[in-house]
């Protein structure tokens, strides 16, 4: 298989464009990947390892570099229960940019994880969102539901 790296170049760009439009980040696409980087890094956080496997399998090459950017799969997932939990651990893989890039409302930062799996929707099956959402607690389970469902 020939890898073309050009072609892995211009999905990514368009990926980060469109995913800033979204975010409303004024065409900040640094800020963009960061905050994309971010909630990957805490999703993986939640999931099995094997289900990272199987949820980054569908993803394409770009997005696989992000998500396993920094990667070291653990047996031991860190404890989350809430929304809030979830967007403290999301900002922890953001710092010390946090603060500018998550603001101080948590209501951006569940906006900006929201849109995120809404974006990502486009490379997820539903059996993967659906197995995905087994893993989660109770209450993140919405979390990849939120509007991508129907």
């Amino acid at each position: 298989m020939a890898l073309n790296f050009n072609q892995f170049a211009k999905e990514a760009n368009k990926f980060i464009n469109d995913y800033t439009k979204e975010l409303n980040l004024n065409g900040d696409t640094e800020k963009a990947g960061r905050i994309l980087s971010s909630i990957l890094h805490g999703l993986r956080e939640l999931i099995s390892t094997e289900e990272s496997i199987q949820l980054i399998a569908q993803f394409p090459m770009f997005l696989k570099a992000v998500y396993v950017n920094g990667w070291s799969p653990k047996q031991k997932k860190t404890k989350v229960k809430t929304m809030d939990d979830f967007i403290d651990l999301v900002k922890s893989f953001d710092s010390p940019s946090e603060i500018s890039d998550f603001g101080y409302d948590n209501d951006l930062a569940e906006n900006y994880i929201y849109t995120t799996f809404i974006k990502l929707r486009k490379y997820i099956s539903l059996g993967e969102i659906e197995d995905i959402r087994s893993e989660l607690p109770k209450d993140l389970k919405d979390m990849v539901y939120h509007s991508i469902m129907f």
